[in-house]
């Protein structure tokens, strides 16, 4: 693991003691004093997933001590938009809206935004565009919020929580209908 950076040491001890537990490591990242694992597991991973993960990574990391000096462990999911990183990552997504962005000394526009066409062992194309991944300096998946149905009815807040209060009303007995009609502290109705 010599002359290896310090993430790629990290990956390299987490990643098999991971998939023992069913768990991808996605990324991992060092950004100051804060190492941060992102995790995940097919079908996506809960908080208690999460947990465990952070179990495994901490006790490998204290048994083998990768990192020089101090340092903040984050274990964390990929959440909507998830980094791509391995032609791996590229070819599970494609079919799936990506954004690109690429190194500075690489031809044409830095950003590139669209459906990931395809990918192989070399790179990928988006948006028409071929782009080999020692171009890429950042890749995620993006987000697509669907707009909602024309015609369905959509939460409220009284709807959320229950009845409005002037329904509770109406459908109040009759004892109920008086106490609201006689809660004038002057006796007024």
């Amino acid at each position: 693991m010599a002359g290896l950076s310090v993430t790629d040491r990290v990956h390299g001890l987490v990643e098999p003691l991971l998939a023992a537990h069913d768990v991808e490591v996605v990324d991992v990242e060092q950004l100051g004093a804060t190492l941060r694992v992102t995790v995940d597991r097919p079908g996506g991973i809960d908080l208690d997933g999460v947990s465990e993960a952070t179990l495994v990574v901490s006790d490998a990391l204290d048994r083998h001590d990768p990192i020089p000096g101090r340092y903040t462990l984050e274990v964390s999911s990929p959440g909507l938009e998830r980094p791509l990183r391995t032609p791996a990552h590229f070819q599970r997504f494609v079919g799936a809206e990506v954004a690109i962005k690429t190194k500075p000394d690489v031809e044409g526009d830095r950003r590139v935004e669209g459906t990931l066409e395809s990918a192989d062992n070399d790179g990928f194309v988006v948006a028409g565009r071929r782009v080999s991944y020692g171009d890429v300096e950042k890749a995620r998946t993006v987000f697509v919020w669907e707009p909602a149905e024309r015609g369905k009815r959509q939460k409220t807040k009284a709807g959320k929580h229950g009845a409005s209060t002037e329904a509770k009303r109406r459908s109040a007995t009759p004892e109920k209908e008086r106490r609201f009609a006689t809660s004038d502290p002057e006796g007024g109705a």
